[in-house]
C-alpha cells in the first residue's frame, strides 16, 4: 500500500464531509491503511471525525481505532452505541479488543461481551487479568500451534485455514507443542516454504527461541526482541504450556509509548500533553514538577543569602554563579541521559554500578580539567589570579560532583524498582543548582577567609 500525502487528501474528504456524500467518503476511506485514517480523523473537528467514523465497516473501524490515541480513541467510542461498539470489537484481535474494552467505561463492559462470540469474550476477560505493562497485557491469544508429527503440508493447510477464516493476521512462525500442549519448538516460515512437504515439524524446529512469561515488564520484552533481532515471540506460563504471543507491532507501540514516557519525565511535564487533553488537567499535571523545581530555587536563594557577606565582599563573585550552575546541570543531564538509555536498553544493569560511576567520574575530571582552565585564563586576563583559582577549583568540583549525581541516581532508582527516568526529571538539575551554589560559595568563602 503505498504511502499518501495526509494533506492533499485532507481538503477533499472536507469538502466531501461538507455535502454529507456518505459513499464518495467509504470509497476513499476503504482503500487507505487504517493508520492514515487515523491520522485524517485527529486533523478534522470532533463533530467531523465522529461522523467519519460512524461511516466505516465495523472491521475497518477496529483497525483503525487500534491505531488511535487513547483520547481520541475514548471521544468517538462516547458517542457510538453499545451495539456498533460490539461489532468493532468483534472484529477485533484479542489484544486489541482487551485494550479496547478495558477503555470502556465499566457499566457497559458486561453487555459488550455478552453481544460477542462466547470464544472472543473469554478470551478478552483472560486478558483482562493482566497489568497492561506487562507482557500478558500486550499479547494475542491468535497463534498457529500443531504437534511434531504434522507436516510441512499440514501446516501449510492449517494456515491457509485460519487466515481465510480470519483467525489470525500476521504468522512469522509456527509454534510446535506436544499433547499436553507444552512448547517444545519453532518452526520460521521462512523455513517451512522451504521445506519438502513430507517433512514433519519436529525435523526442521528450532528449539532455542526466548520464551516470555505473561507476568514480564512489557519494556523487558522489547528489550529482548531488540537483542534477538525477533518480530515474534511465544508466551508460556510456568509450566511451559503455550498461551499466546507477542509480535513486532506491539513492541513498536511499547517502544513509543516508554519514549514518550521518558521523554515527558524529563521534560517535567505530563505523557497526555503529547497527546491531548484539556487546558485545565494539563497545568494540574504540570503543577507537580514545577513546585519542585519552584521550592528547589527557594532554597538555592535562601542559600545565596546565607553568603551575603561573601557577595558583598566582591560583586564579580555573583556574576558567575550562572555558569556555575549551567555547567553542573547539563554535566548532570549528560550523565544521567546515558545511563538512563543504558537502563533502558539493557546495555547497563545493576552489576555496572561501579565501573559506569568509575567512567562518568574519568570523563568529567578530563572535562572539568578542561573548563577549569579555560575560566582560570579568562578570570585571570579579567580580574586577578587569586579569584582566577577560587573559580577554576570551584567549577572542577561542581562538575565532578554533578556527573557522580547524573549517573547515581538513575542507578539507584532502579535499585529501588523506580523508574530511572524520573531521574532526569526537573529535580535533578534543581538539585545540582543548589549543590552547585553550595560547593562555589562555602570553597569562595574559605578562601577569602583565610586569604585575607
Amino acid at each position: 500500500m503505498k504511502q499518501i500525502d495526509i494533506d492533499d487528501i485532507l481538503k477533499d474528504i472536507e469538502v466531501l464531509i461538507d455535502k454529507r456524500n456518505t459513499g464518495a467518503l467509504q470509497n476513499i476511506l476503504i482503500d487507505l491503511h487504517p493508520a492514515d485514517i487515523a491520522q485524517i480523523i485527529s486533523h478534522v473537528k470532533k463533530d467531523e471525525r465522529i461522523y467519519l467514523f460512524s461511516i466505516l465497516p465495523p472491521k475497518v473501524a477496529s483497525s483503525v481505532l487500534a491505531e488511535l490515541d487513547p483520547p481520541l480513541m475514548e471521544e468517538l467510542t462516547e458517542e457510538l452505541g453499545v451495539e456498533k461498539i460490539s461489532a468493532i470489537v468483534d472484529e477485533m484481535d484479542s489484544d486489541d479488543a482487551a485494550d479496547f474494552v478495558s477503555s470502556l467505561p465499566d457499566e457497559i463492559v458486561p453487555e459488550i461481551l455478552e453481544r460477542i462470540p462466547e470464544e472472543d469474550s473469554d478470551e478478552i476477560k483472560q486478558l483482562l487479568h493482566y497489568d497492561e505493562d506487562t507482557a500478558g497485557g500486550i499479547m494475542a491469544l491468535e497463534y498457529v500451534a500443531l504437534p511434531m508429527d504434522a507436516t510441512v503440508e499440514q501446516a501449510i493447510q492449517e494456515i491457509r485455514r485460519l487466515k481465510a477464516e480470519q483467525e489470525v493476521t500476521d504468522v512469522y512462525y509456527i509454534y510446535v507443542i506436544d499433547d499436553e500442549n507444552h512448547l517444545v519448538g519453532v518452526v520460521a516460515l521462512s523455513d517451512l516454504v522451504l521445506a519438502e512437504d513430507y517433512t514433519t515439524l519436529k525435523e526442521i524446529m528450532k528449539t532455542d527461541l526466548p520464551k516470555i512469561t505473561p507476568d514480564m515488564d512489557q519494556e523487558e520484552v522489547a528489550n529482548i526482541f531488540r537483542k534477538y533481532d525477533l518480530v515474534s515471540m511465544p508466551v508460556v506460563d510456568q509450566e511451559n504450556h503455550l498461551i499466546g504471543r507477542i509480535t513486532i507491532d506491539d513492541i513498536v507501540d511499547v517502544l513509543e509509548e516508554e519514549g514518550s514516557e521518558d521523554m515527558a519525565f524529563i521534560a517535567g511535564a505530563p505523557d497526555e500533553e503529547i497527546t491531548e487533553g484539556s487546558i485545565s488537567k494539563l497545568a494540574r499535571a504540570r503543577l507537580p514538577w514545577l513546585m519542585v523545581a519552584f521550592l528547589g530555587e527557594l532554597l538555592a536563594a535562601f542559600i545565596l543569602n546565607q553568603f551575603d557577606v561573601t557577595l558583598r565582599h566582591k560583586l564579580m563573585i555573583a556574576f558567575f554563579i550562572p555558569v556555575i550552575m549551567a555547567m553542573g546541570g547539563s554535566t548532570a543531564q549528560q550523565a544521567s541521559v546515558i545511563v538512563i538509555r543504558g537502563l533502558a536498553t539493557g546495555d547497563l544493569s545493576l552489576r555496572d554500578t561501579g565501573p559506569r560511576l568509575l567512567k562518568e567520574l574519568k570523563i568529567s575530571f578530563l572535562n572539568s580539567l578542561f573548563f577549569a582552565t579555560v575560566l582560570f585564563i579568562i578570570v585571570y586576563l579579567w580580574d586577578s589570579a587569586f579569584f582566577a583559582g577560587i573559580l577554576s577549583v570551584s567549577i572542577f568540583v561542581v562538575i565532578n560532583n554533578a556527573a557522580i549525581i547524573g549517573a547515581l541516581v538513575p542507578l539507584t532508582f532502579k535499585r529501588l524498582n523506580i523508574d530511572p527516568a524520573l531521574a532526569a526529571a526537573p529535580f535533578i538539575s534543581t538539585t545540582n543548582d543548589i549543590l552547585g551554589i553550595l560547593i562555589y560559595l562555602t570553597i569562595t568563602t574559605v578562601v577569602i577567609n583565610f586569604g585575607m
